[in-house]
C-alpha cells in the first residue's frame, strides 16, 4: 500500500480552514501529558482543542491516575490563544483485556496494538459525534513507536463510519517527537518507559535485562 504524507494532509487542512476564516473545534485523544505537548503546541493557534484522555490500556490503574493528573496539570500550566478543554473517561480496563483475548502473544506493534488503537480511535469518533466537533484526531502518531500510517487509515475508515472529519496527522515529523521530549523537560513531566499495557511494560523489562 503506498505511504501518504500525513503531516502534508493535515496542513492543508489547517491551510483550508485558514482561507475561511474558521477556528474548528477538535477532539484531540491523548494517551498522555509529554506525547501531548509538541501535538498541542502546534495545533493551538488552529483549532479550539478539548483533550479526550480515553486509555483503557493502560495499568495498574495507579499508573492510569498518575498519568491523567499529569495530563491535567500540563493543561493547566500551559499558554494557548484558545483554552483547552479537558473530557475525562471511565477506567475501562476490562475492555482492553476482551479486545486482548487470543492475541496475548502478538509483537508490540502488531494485532494486538492495532486493536487497541481502533478501540481508543472509534471511541474518539462516537464521542467528537455526539458532541458535534468538527474534527476529531490523537496525539498517537507523535511515537516514534507507533505507526502513522495504519493509524491515519483507521481514523480515516471511522470517519466515513461516523461521519465526523479526521485530522490526518503524522506529529513525529517536523521534529515532533523530540520537541516533545523539550517540552516535557521544561514542564518537568512524568515519563513513563512503556506504552501503557501489562504487555509492554514486560517487553520493556526484556530489553532492559537484554532477555
Amino acid at each position: 500500500m503506498e505511504k501518504k504524507n500525513y503531516d502534508k494532509l493535515m496542513q492543508e487542512i489547517i491551510e483550508k480552514n485558514q482561507e475561511l476564516g474558521i477556528v474548528p473545534t477538535l477532539l484531540l485523544h491523548t494517551c498522555c501529558a509529554p506525547c501531548s505537548s509538541a501535538v498541542i503546541e502546534r495545533l493551538s493557534k488552529y483549532f479550539q482543542i478539548t483533550v479526550f484522555y480515553y486509555n483503557p490500556n493502560i495499568e495498574p490503574e495507579e499508573e492510569y491516575v498518575k498519568r491523567k493528573e499529569e495530563q491535567k496539570r500540563y493543561l493547566k500550566e500551559v499558554n494557548t490563544l484558545y483554552s483547552i478543554q479537558f473530557l475525562d473517561c471511565d477506567y475501562d480496563h476490562k475492555g482492553f483485556v476482551e479486545l486482548s483475548k487470543g492475541l496475548e502473544n502478538a509483537p508490540e506493534g502488531g494485532a494486538r496494538c492495532i486493536k487497541c488503537y481502533q478501540n481508543r480511535l472509534e471511541v474518539t469518533a462516537l464521542k467528537a459525534q455526539e458532541l458535534h466537533f468538527d474534527y476529531f484526531g490523537t496525539s498517537l502518531t507523535v511515537s516514534p513507536y507507533k505507526n502513522a500510517q495504519v493509524l491515519n487509515r483507521i481514523g480515516e475508515s471511522l470517519s466515513q463510519k461516523y461521519s465526523v472529519s479526521y485530522l490526518y496527522s503524522d506529529f513525529k515529523k517536523k521534529n515532533g517527537y523530540k520537541r516533545s521530549i523539550e517540552l516535557s523537560k521544561e514542564h518537568n513531566l512524568y515519563r513513563q518507559d512503556y506504552c501503557g499495557c501489562h504487555f509492554s511494560k514486560e517487553e520493556r523489562r526484556k530489553e532492559k535485562n537484554g532477555e
